[in-house]
């Protein structure tokens, strides 16, 4: 009998051992993959906006949550291969810092969650297939804002009151509702658009001849990745034109340009977080609904201004939310 009893007093140390030993075992740390396809230092903005996001949520990087940066550094062609490293990782999610690089990783993984920081239209670029409902293993933010276009000309037209005709630099993947709000705002201000697309960086150039040759009085810009390289390019040959040209990018500004105003790309970073948060928490992609811009930046490069001799209004001063002198 003693020793029966020995016996299950055994059995039941080691089961107690056993558990211990195992509800000891530390958790699995999350790991995040981030692909983009700038350098380091060039988006280090964005992948600190994106840090500072993960912190707020209370995760400390390399302790609660690892990230696995990779960069394609400017050769948007590395981004396949940088994706498909990714995935023979396991990393838990992909989160992307644009267009192509949200592409290359849906090409490498119909699986893993994919998390976009940015996309100017994620439902013509079929990553998505609705923003309420995504439908797949893809969500995000979106800098959709068809709004930005007709705010834009209404920039340059207080900036140049006599403004009536504007140059539109574009891709041909301009979606017909950026087109029609920037439709319905120029017939407004009664200013004539000509159209302009370009391609490939050569077509920047041939863009501000065509618009300089065709006397516009200013130039929008609607590109985006196609043209970030070459921004101090775009501002050199803005100067050379003579022409006001107003972009989406606070970069485009920083890099020489005039004025720009669009989205606050690194509250989108910061977002991101959250959605890699609820992702980790047990939510799925699918579900998540791709959020579109609610914080925007209008700034102003007065340098660029004196190198076309143009004088901006008080007025117009009074409104930028940064003024580079």
């Amino acid at each position: 009998m003693s020793r029966k009893i020995f016996c299950l007093a055994l059995c039941a140390m080691l089961f107690a051992l056993c558990f211990s030993a195992e509800a000891q075992q530390p958790k699995e740390v999350p790991r995040i993959g981030w692909l983009g396809a700038g350098s380091s230092p060039s988006q280090l903005p964005r992948t600190e906006a994106f840090r500072r996001g993960l912190r707020d949520l209370g995760y400390v990087e390399a302790k609660s949550i690892v990230i696995e940066w990779r960069y394609a550094e400017g050769k948007p062609d590395r981004l396949p291969a940088l994706a498909a490293e990714l995935v023979h990782l396991k990393v838990d999610i992909i989160v992307t810092g644009g267009i192509s690089a949200t592409r290359a990783a849906k090409e490498a993984t119909s699986t893993i969650p994919i998390v976009m920081t940015q996309d100017s239209d994620p439902v013509a670029n079929r990553f998505v297939a609705s923003l309420a409902r995504p439908g797949g293993n893809i969500t995000g933010l979106s800098t959709l804002a068809p709004e930005i276009g007709g705010k834009q000309l209404e920039l340059l037209k207080e900036t140049l009151p006599r403004l009536s005709r504007v140059a539109v630099l574009s891709t041909s993947t301009i979606s017909s509702q950026i087109g029609k709000e920037l439709g319905l705002a120029a017939a407004a201000l009664k200013v004539k658009l000509e159209f302009q697309e370009v391609l490939s960086p050569k077509d920047i150039d041939t863009g501000f001849r065509t618009a300089s040759q065709g006397r516009a009085d200013a130039v929008l810009s609607l590109l985006s990745a196609i043209a970030n390289p070459y921004r101090t390019q775009t501002a050199k040959l803005a100067v050379k034109s003579r022409l006001p040209a107003i972009y989406r990018n606070r970069e485009d500004v920083e890099a020489g340009g005039l004025m720009s105003y669009g989205v606050t790309v690194t509250d989108l970073d910061r977002r991101a977080a959250t959605y890699v948060d609820k992702i980790l928490k047990g939510r799925k992609p699918a579900d998540l609904p791709v959020e579109q811009p609610t914080k925007f930046e209008f700034i102003i490069n007065l340098n660029a201004a004196k190198q076309i001799g143009l004088t901006i209004p008080p007025v117009v001063l009074m409104r930028a939310d940064k003024v580079i002198k």
